[in-house]
This record gives C-alpha cells, sequence and structure tokens, in this order.
C-alpha cells in the first residue's frame, strides 16, 4: 500500500509474512483510511479509553468511526494502573455481550498503555479472538506499549502476570496527541526511549543529548523521527522474536528491577519512572561486571535527568532492598531457577544473563537507594 502524503508507514510481520502496520501522524486524517480497510460495513465497534484521555478525543475518534460501522459503543474507566485488572476486562467483556457483539465485531484501543493492553486482552479473549486496533495516546504507549502484540493485566500488583500474545489490525499514532499531556506522563515516555538507546541504538543517545530542549517543547517534526525511529527499534526485536522465546527479552532491560520497584511504589510511581530507576541499577551492575565504564554510568544517568526522570527511590519512601528482590522472583522474567537479566556490555547492545545474583542485585538497588 503507498504511503499517504501525511502518513507514513512501518509494516509488521509475523514469522516473516506481513502481519499489521503501524501508521504515524500528525492528525487522525489517516485514520479512515485504515478502517475502511478493515471492511467494518454492518459492524459493530466498542471504543475503550479511560476517564483522562475520553474529554480530549473520545468525540473525535467516534465520529470518524460511526461513518464505517453499524455502531459505535464506548467504554471509560478510571485513568491509572490501578485499572488495569482482570474486574475491568470482566465489565468490558460485559459491555461486549450485553451489546451483542459478535465474531466480527472489533475493538477500539484510545489511550496509553494500560487501555491498550487490557483491550487487546479483552479482544484475545472474548469468543476466542476478535479484531482491535491501537490508536496510543502517550509517548509511553506509542513507542512501545502498542506495538509487538503484548496484552494483558496485572494481578494482585503483579505487573502483567495475566495475558496473551495478540496482535492488533493496525496501529495508528497521532503525535499530537502528545500536546495533551501533563509533563509527568509525557516525560514518563523516555524511560523507555532512553532503555531502546542502551538495548539497540548507541546514537541514539547522541539524538537524544543534541535535542533535549526542542523534545521537552515537543517540537512535532523532531517527535515524529523520535517516534518512528523507536517503533523501528521495537519492531525489529519483535519481529526477529514475537513470542519473548529469546531476543526479545532485551526490551525488559530495566524492567526486572523497575516492575518490582513499580509494585514496592503501590503505583506511586509511573511505569517509566521505575523504568528509569531499574536502568540505572542495571546499568551500575553492567559497570561492576566491567562491561561499562563509570562515565558511561554518568552520562546515563545524566540523560534520565535530562528528562525529568527519577534516578534514585528513597529509603524513607519504605523501599527495601530485600522485599524488592524477592518480588524478582515472582515476575513474568523467572525462568525456571533463575531470571533472566538483562545487562548491559555496551552502549546500544544489550545481554541476557541468568546468573545475574541476589548480591549483585542489591549493590544495583544499593546505587539508586538514597538512604
Amino acid at each position: 500500500m503507498a504511503e499517504k502524503t501525511n502518513v507514513k508507514r512501518l509494516d509488521v510481520e509475523y514469522n516473516g509474512e506481513f502481519c499489521y502496520p503501524v501508521l504515524f501522524s500528525k492528525d487522525y486524517s489517516g485514520l479512515a483510511d485504515e478502517v475502511a480497510a478493515l471492511k467494518p460495513e454492518g459492524r459493530k465497534v466498542c471504543i475503550v479509553t479511560d476517564s483522562n484521555v475520553a474529554p480530549f478525543y473520545l468525540d473525535k475518534v467516534k465520529d470518524i468511526l460511526e461513518k464505517y460501522y453499524a455502531k459505535v459503543i464506548t467504554y471509560t474507566f478510571p485513568a491509572g494502573e490501578q485499572s488495569k485488572t482482570l474486574d475491568v476486562v470482566t465489565d468490558i467483556l460485559e459491555n461486549l455481550i450485553e451489546n451483542g457483539f459478535d465474531r466480527n465485531d472489533m475493538l477500539a484501543a484510545l489511550g496509553g498503555g494500560v487501555t491498550g493492553d487490557m483491550t487487546g486482552f479483552a479482544a484475545s479473549i472474548y469468543l476466542r479472538g476478535i479484531k482491535f486496533f491501537q490508536l496510543p495516546t502517550t509517548l509511553l504507549s506509542m513507542v512501545d506499549a502498542s506495538v509487538g502484540g503484548k496484552t494483558g493485566v496485572d494481578f494482585k500488583s503483579y505487573k502483567n502476570m495475566v495475558g496473551a500474545f495478540y496482535m492488533p489490525s493496525f496501529v495508528y499514532i497521532n503525535i499530537d496527541t502528545l500536546n495533551t499531556l501533563t509533563d509527568k506522563v509525557y516525560f514518563e515516555g523516555y524511560g523507555e526511549i532512553i532503555k531502546h538507546a542502551y538495548i539497540k541504538d548507541a546514537e541514539l543517545l547522541d539524538f537524544l543529548e543534541e535535542n533535549v530542549d526542542k523534545l521537552k517543547k515537543r517540537d512535532p517534526k523532531l517527535l515524529l523521527k523520535l517516534v518512528y525511529r523507536n517503533v523501528k527499534i521495537k519492531r525489529y526485536v519483535v519481529q526477529k522474536d514475537p513470542k519473548e522465546s529469546g531476543l526479545r527479552a532485551i526490551l525488559n532491560f530495566g524492567h526486572t528491577l523497575g516492575h518490582a520497584i513499580e509494585k514496592q511504589s503501590d503505583l506511586r510511581m509511573l511505569h517509566g519512572e521505575c523504568v528509569s530507576v531499574g536502568c540505572m541499577a542495571a546499568l551500575y551492575m553492567s559497570y561492576k561486571r566491567g562491561f561499562i565504564t563509570e562515565k558511561e554510568v554518568a552520562r546515563a544517568e545524566k540523560l534520565f535527568k535530562m528528562f525529568e526522570l527519577p534516578v534514585n527511590i528513597k529509603l524513607e519512601d519504605g523501599f527495601k532492598p530485600d522485599k524488592i528482590i524477592a518480588d524478582t522472583k515472582k515476575d513474568k522474567k523467572k525462568d525456571g531457577a533463575g531470571i533472566k537479566f538483562v545487562l548491559i556490555n555496551r552502549e546500544g547492545n544489550a545481554i541476557i544473563d541468568k546468573s545475574v545474583s541476589d548480591d549483585e542485585m542489591r549493590v544495583g538497588l544499593d546505587f539508586v537507594l538514597v538512604k
């Protein structure tokens, strides 16, 4: 399919064959064409969104979809990670049943990573699978959560423990939605962006450092370039390893300790903030292994701070290293008796190591823990 003048496109493959496109635009002008390609005539669609996103974009998207679908319904849940539960998925499913959705009807995920993960999971289990598409509205969901087919919910505060691999019909990124984010939510996305740089694109570190001022001001041209570049990184990894049997685990850089920190924070910290702290701990562990230099650790610390991300957690806030380490053993990255821990052996290259000890993790946590 030829690219439209205002829409850039990346195709994602699954096992060597085309699976779905990711579209990049500065508005929703190209959304109608993607919806029409699904042949929605006579079908129903449910737009799932949260209480923060709905006031800005729900009516706009609904107006577009109503031109193609026989019926458009909406489901809005309270914004925040605390809503990423089986209970909310149950409510979504109940709404689909009550509105007579069948296997040919669809779901649309309008929002951040929480919305995309839950909507995709609901789509994967409703009638054993119906179509859904992603309309990410946060930087974090654009560069990470919306691409790759991971869906799911948290379970009793354990991150993403219940879910499925289930691919969207398409992902449509409207970069303009980033203008309605709070600074805190906007900068959260850089936790995943900087992570991508360390695992697969060392030159991206230079790009971020050189353009920090414009990116902090949300320059649209630079943001399109940045989001596109990050989706290419994510696409490369998920195409090589769609179900995380090997290479894809490198995307968990900063996440092993980060997820445990997120759990212990009782969701006071955003996911990207916890990834930032987790990355710093893992980078320090990589330095102690002799993989990278102390200067490179300092560079990372400075870069995270440039984008207003935390690099430390405070003992006085109730963080306990032993409890964090214990929680890593209950994470989805557990592999038998060990953990798939991701370290950096040079900027732009990650390795998966199953030999990381509790003592090494404690050293990493001591580095980021402010007493």
